[in-house]
């Protein structure tokens, strides 16, 4: 879990530089944003699918 928070925390700092880069007109990639909504996504699933099947195990 520690590393899912790890990455979580990773792709919103990316997040936020990707879309400072976009305000600035420095943006070079515009998919990478894209990928790195899906990838914040995904890791919050995957998260929350731990934490169900950890309390149906208790």
């Amino acid at each position: 879990m520690d590393e899912l928070q790890d990455e979580l925390l990773s792709l919103k700092k990316e997040q936020f530089n990707l879309r400072f880069q976009k305000a600035t007109g420095q943006l070079e990639n515009t998919a990478r944003v894209r990928q790195v909504r899906r990838d914040i996504a995904r890791t919050k699933t995957v998260q929350a699918q731990k934490a169900a099947s950890a309390a149906k195990a208790k």
